[in-house]
């Protein structure tokens, strides 16, 4: 399992702060199946997030997401 945890407007997408998934998977696997999980609100947003897969910034759709692994759903903030 995998433990994805939402935040800001991605939270607010989903209507939950964390959910368990089963993996491993990729990144770009993880997008698909959350977008098909929680529909076109999250599918809007997702394009725009950052994605950390234990704590470290993901840059391809192609980066492994171990079992085991949290990876936070991070929207642009607002701010400085």
């Amino acid at each position: 399992m995998i433990q994805v945890r939402y935040f800001a407007g991605a939270r607010e997408a989903t209507g939950i702060g964390a959910e368990d998934l089963p993996g491993p998977t990729t990144t770009g696997r993880l997008r698909a199946a959350l977008t098909a999980r929680h529909g076109a609100g999250l599918g809007t947003v997702l394009p725009k997030c950052t994605f950390l897969v234990a704590g470290a910034r993901v840059t391809s759709d192609e980066t492994p997401v171990p079992d085991g692994a949290t990876v936070d759903v991070l929207p642009p903030f607002a701010g400085g």
